[in-house]
């Protein structure tokens, strides 16, 4: 069983996104499945265990919880993440927002609400990439990028990590929520 480093998580939906965006070595997507709680010296920790579906490798992920409570339906609080970095979750933001229709006139109860769902995570995320943005700066730093994902990001499309394209996106798939 691999035992991963104790992570800051500032929500249960942040520990899930994590766990999400580290697949087991096979290359299959990971499910965080039961957890439990554990009081420790240093804090209150998330403790997941989870095993691949596809080969049956076994992980243990453990979050040592943020003080702050986040919002509900947000991945965190006031502070930007330490766990996933601003391009994996713009990342995020494009893939839900890609899996909706252009056109949802003709979609049903189900398939809307889905749509609805996928939207506001979409927006969750643009919400959180915001939030690596220093005061007084026009768009996010480099140093906010802690994947080898994130940084090649960045690196191809500096462009979408400004403050007013990231504003304008956050504007859009709010509409499209309230579209939905």
């Amino acid at each position: 069983m691999e035992t991963r480093q104790t992570l800051i998580g500032r929500s249960a939906i942040e520990c899930h996104l994590y766990i999400e965006l580290h697949p087991c070595s096979c290359g299959a997507s990971l499910q965080p499945g039961r957890h439990r709680l554990e009081s420790r010296t240093y804090g209150l920790v998330v403790v997941y265990n989870v095993s691949c579906q596809h080969c049956g490798t076994s992980r243990r992920f453990e979050f040592v919880m943020d003080e702050e409570i986040a919002p509900l339906g947000s991945f965190g609080g006031s502070k930007p993440s330490r766990i996933i970095d601003a391009s994996e979750l713009l990342a995020v933001a494009d893939s839900a927002a890609q899996e909706v229709p252009a056109d949802v006139s003709g979609l049903d109860d189900a398939a809307r609400h889905r749509a609805r769902l996928l939207m506001k995570r979409a927006v969750a995320a643009i919400e959180e990439v915001l939030k690596f943005i220093r005061p007084g700066e026009e768009s996010v730093s480099s140093d906010a990028l802690f994947s080898a994902r994130g940084v090649a990001i960045f690196r191809n499309e500096p462009a979408r990590f400004r403050r007013a394209r990231l504003e304008a996106v956050h504007r859009a798939y709010q509409d499209a929520v309230a579209k939905l």
